[in-house]
């Protein structure tokens, strides 16, 4: 998933620059057609706006080569946090199934249910049977201290969320004071 989103970005890139390439090109051109105009006709009205026309593609391409440039940036520092993040709650993840005992089958049923498998999904991924999987939930929601699918996701969101922003929106849904 992360090295497909490199390889959209570096598409993206790549066509980008053949853009912004594109343009000085045309940019160029006009420009030297400006001078070469204004060489055999000396300044008129239509080439001081012909010119300024030119004057102003130039421009916009700089700019707009440098937005495309910190675009490119910005998504590569957001391809960043989120394999940051990612590394985080594995991490997270990792911690909780160590501090609840999980057995390595355990540990693997967890993972399916806090990404959303429901009972017969998790059974068919892990060549079980359905039976078997309620009984390894049952086991790991009492280990966790909780009774639900629903109560075990919200243990690793609890632990995600910003305690601050926890605070400020509750206050903010009990309204004003």
């Amino acid at each position: 998933m992360v090295s497909e989103r490199k390889e959209r970005l570096h598409r993206k890139a790549a066509m980008m620059a053949i853009v912004v390439a594109l343009q000085a090109l045309a940019a160029g051109l006009f420009l030297i057609d400006f001078m070469a105009d204004v060489a055999s006709e000396g300044w008129t009205g239509h080439l001081i706006a012909e010119g300024a026309a030119a004057t102003a593609l130039v421009v916009a391409v700089i700019v707009g080569a440098v937005q495309v440039r910190d675009l490119i940036e910005q998504a590569r520092q957001d391809n960043l946090a989120v394999a940051l993040a990612r590394r985080v709650v594995a991490d997270l993840i990792r911690l909780r199934f160590a501090e609840w005992r999980l057995t390595a089958a355990e540990a693997d049923v967890a993972l399916f249910a806090i990404k959303g498998a429901d009972v017969a999904e998790i059974a068919r991924l892990r060549g079980a049977a359905e039976g078997t999987v309620r009984a390894q939930l049952t086991r790991i929601y009492a280990k966790a201290g909780v009774s639900s699918h629903s109560a075990l996701v919200a243990q690793f969101l609890e632990d995600l969320i910003d305690p601050d922003l926890a605070v400020a929106g509750a206050a903010v849904s009990a309204g004003p004071a």
